[in-house]
């Protein structure tokens, strides 16, 4: 037999009970330091994964539970983009605009002393497009043009109205009215582009 073995079994009780329990500790610090630790570090570390794929998860269901919701959102943007390009003209259409505004006005009885379009001010994606009117006729023409400008599909915008030269023409208030009616158009891309584009000095 082992002399180490033998020392140790001719040892009183207590002291191979110490022993004993020693080895026992020893052994267990072992198990706890290189099994058990590693192990507890794992399912830590796979437990946050498991959270952090669960929420994922629950984000993704989210959204696709919103999907239907988030497509009618989708198309009613698109709906309201193609109204307001129906009210904006581009440019191809101002011409014919504007000869819609003095159609309007030469309907409602109107003489047009004044048709000026003035230079375009542009803007983020629109440009404004004003131009200076003066008409003469009686107060009734005048209502009936606004009225019938107001109705455009179009946006046209009347401002700065100042009347003047009012008399009396036949048992007829007739006057003559300045303005500044504005319409607006889109810019094109290449338009916006140019018009970020810094001054050269």
């Amino acid at each position: 037999m082992d002399p180490q073995v033998e020392k140790i079994l001719k040892l009183p009780t207590k002291q191979k009970i110490l022993i004993l329990v020693l080895v026992v500790v020893l052994e267990a610090a072992a198990m706890v330091w290189f099994l058990y630790i590693p192990k507890y570090k794992e399912h830590t570390s796979l437990k946050a994964e498991y959270a952090k794929l669960q929420a994922e998860i629950e984000e993704k269901t989210r959204i696709a539970n919103n999907l239907p919701r988030l497509k009618a959102e989708y198309e009613q943007l698109n709906r309201e983009l193609a109204q307001a390009l129906t009210e904006l003209p581009n440019s191809k259409e101002i011409p014919s605009l504007l000869t819609s505004i003095t159609t309007l006005g030469k309907n409602a009885g109107l003489d047009f002393l004044v048709f000026r379009p003035k230079g375009e001010t542009p803007k983020d994606f629109y440009a404004e497009v004003p131009v200076d009117i003066s008409v003469s006729g009686s107060y009734y023409s005048v209502a009936n043009f606004f009225a019938a400008v107001a109705n455009l599909p179009r946006i046209v915008n009347i401002n700065n109205v100042a009347f003047s030269d009012i008399r009396n023409v036949n048992n007829r208030m007739m006057t003559r009215v300045n303005c500044l009616a504005t319409t607006f158009r889109f810019l094109d891309k290449k338009e916006m582009k140019d018009d970020k584009k810094p001054n050269k000095k």
